[in-house]
């Protein structure tokens, strides 16, 4: 069980910073990872399930302040978070900044520790189609505000293919076996065959009226 007080600190000066974000990395996202970081930490002997569970909370606090680097940027807002003393020492804040700095799919590198796996995997099996198309849509209405739509939805479709189709960047790397999200890769690389059944597919959870 993760430490109470660590929790209530968390839930009542942390969890509101996630206002900043955009609606794919917000406070629904973070508790997302949360309880998929602490279900892989269940297979792990030995484990601090209080490091697993700041880690995730913090990985992406940074996303508003640069997303292009934002685990940079959030592990730094963490190792500095002076309260963090109260529940960590330096080589437990050390474990937490590596592994908010190893979470992005995109990095060539493995993870440090087993919490850097944890997270990595936790935060990239996204068993959700209907999230990964509104987070798409939402990166973009918020970095690309002169796309139409039509180029929205080319980008996002080319940006879904190139991290989760057969050789994508993020699809397989993963360290914890996963059946729940087997079968979104499976959903999501069906609708990502066919260009017209994405575009419907993308309106519609998207809501968008055209």
């Amino acid at each position: 069980m993760v430490n109470e007080l660590l929790k209530n600190y968390i839930e009542k000066n942390i969890f509101k910073e996630y206002l900043k974000n955009d609606k794919g990395h917000s406070l629904d996202h973070i508790t997302y990872v949360i309880n998929r970081s602490l279900k892989f930490a269940q297979n792990v002997d030995n484990i601090n399930v209080d490091i697993v569970y700041t880690a995730a909370v913090y990985h992406d606090i940074g996303h508003h302040i640069d997303s292009k680097n934002h685990e940079k940027v959030s592990a730094r807002i963490m190792y500095e978070d002076k309260n963090l003393k109260e529940f960590f020492d330096e080589k437990e804040l050390t474990i937490i900044k590596e592994a908010i700095e190893d979470h992005r799919s995109s990095s060539s590198k493995e993870p440090r520790s087993i919490y850097g796996k944890i997270l990595y995997t936790a935060d990239k099996n996204n068993t959700s189609i209907n999230n990964a198309l509104t987070r798409t849509y939402q990166y973009r209405l918020k970095h690309f505000p002169n796309y139409s739509l039509k180029e929205i939805i080319k980008d996002s479709r080319k940006h879904l293919i190139d991290k989760f189709g057969n050789n994508g960047y993020a699809a397989e790397k993963i360290y914890f076996e996963d059946e729940e999200y087997n079968n979104y890769l499976k959903e999501l690389r069906n609708l990502l065959k066919n260009e017209e059944d994405f575009t419907k597919k993308f309106i519609e959870i998207n809501n968008i009226k055209i």
